[in-house]
């Protein structure tokens, strides 16, 4: 939580990062509680230059808000974050992870399809306000 306030600045600049009641300082204080160790965040110098948000549910993960600062990019940090977030499922036991990319979100498409992650056309996310 130490790295919140830099992390939702990076997230509410980045494109594609979508944020709702859900990102509040409670909420994700919930989420990590939950989720111990499975969140990282990359520093260069004291600056915070990217970041991801991994939980799962004890069946599946699912990764949230990757974001790497613009001049940071193309240098393999949110592929490194990635990786992180995925060994630390793994060492929970969790053999699937899902996220979601906006449909309008292409360059985040071209991100995840480049790191192997595969494109699902026979699902159809529904939501609901609680």
């Amino acid at each position: 939580m130490a790295d919140y306030d830099a992390t939702l600045a990076l997230w509410q600049s980045s494109e594609g990062v979508g944020l709702s009641d859900a990102d509040e300082r409670a909420a994700i204080e919930r989420y990590l509680t939950r989720n111990p160790g499975l969140s990282w965040v990359a520093y260069y110098d004291v600056q915070l230059i990217g970041a991801i948000l991994c939980g799962h549910d004890g069946r599946r993960g699912f990764l949230h808000h990757l974001a790497v600062a613009e001049p940071f990019r193309h240098q393999g940090i949110g592929k490194t974050l990635a990786q992180k977030a995925l060994s630390g499922l793994d060492a929970e036991g969790i053999e699937k992870c899902h996220l979601f990319v906006y449909k309008q979100n292409r360059a985040g498409q071209a991100f995840w399809n480049a790191n192997g992650w595969l494109e699902r056309s026979d699902l159809i996310i529904l939501s609901t306000d609680i």
